[in-house]
């Protein structure tokens, strides 16, 4: 797929490959200000997709929009083939159920374990007894990297790293067939984030995985995504590898990765390649 401009259907076209998120024609508007302005795009099985842009771009309303959080004020949204914009609380609680979220600060609740944090959603969406959820919950722990003995901690006694591992097994507790992560590696040092990368990836191949992430973490982009989603303008600016993206001339998609930090990893990565 070539990169992307403005004028450019960004929805994937290659043959064989299963669409699994289908957006059409967004549009959001918060008061006067337009965030998404007629985006589409689409998300294959089996693959990670990041999307970036610069602040107010609109990236993480978009997560939101996904995930049913909120709801654009026009366009629609498919996940599975079903239209998301308008469902009601029954079809979108029965969907919550075919996909994991991983919010920004791991949002865990600190008067629970991490066990019991971890089997909040089985307990929400199952009606197995706390035996097999404790269980099952343990399985995810170990999982997401973990050690067993975490298990039974709070989350003021973990690491930032380990806070994002438990929030990875709360996201996978329902066996999901999709991952939401919201900057996953935010606030990590550089060796806990390319853990988590690797981490994300072993994931991915091993239970065959659909990854959405938002992320400004220039080495995930480049670790960790097939192809990466660029949003500026309100608009969809393009959608390609990193490696086709750091040779666009798109003035928004140029402009994201020129500054000195972005050449820097470029330059480290294509001599890696």
């Amino acid at each position: 797929m070539q990169t992307s401009s403005t004028e450019t259907d960004n929805s994937d076209d290659s043959p064989g490959q299963e669409v699994i998120i289908s957006i059409r024609g967004l549009r959001t508007v918060f008061d006067t200000r337009v965030i998404h302005d007629g985006i589409d795009l689409d998300v294959c099985r089996g693959e990670v997709l990041a999307l970036v842009g610069g602040s107010g771009s609109g990236k993480s309303t978009l997560l939101s929009e996904l995930i049913m959080l909120q709801s654009p004020d026009a366009g629609t949204i498919k996940l599975f083939g079903e239209d998301t914009v308008g469902i009601s609380e029954a079809g979108a609680r029965r969907l919550r159920r075919r996909f994991g979220v991983l919010f920004q600060q791991g949002a865990l609740f600190s008067g629970l374990t991490v066990l019991e944090n971890v089997g909040l959603p089985l307990r929400e969406h199952t009606r197995l007894d706390n035996a097999m959820i404790d269980a099952l919950a343990q399985v995810k722990i170990l999982q997401a990297g973990l050690k067993p003995e975490a298990a039974q901690l709070y989350p003021n006694e973990l690491s930032g790293g380990m806070i994002k591992r438990a929030a990875l097994a709360r996201a996978m507790a329902l066996d999901p067939e999709v991952l939401f992560l919201d900057e996953p590696t935010s606030g990590l040092d550089p060796g806990s984030a390319g853990s988590f990368d690797e981490l994300v990836l072993k994931l991915k191949d091993m239970l065959g995985l659909t990854v959405i992430m938002v992320t400004h973490d220039l080495d995930s982009l480049w670790e960790v995504a097939d192809r990466v989603a660029v949003l500026g303008g309100a608009k969809l600016r393009g959608v390609d590898s990193m490696k086709a993206l750091s040779v666009s001339t798109e003035p928004h998609i140029m402009d994201y990765f020129s500054g000195p930090r972005a050449r820097n990893t470029q330059e480290r990565k294509w001599k890696r390649k």
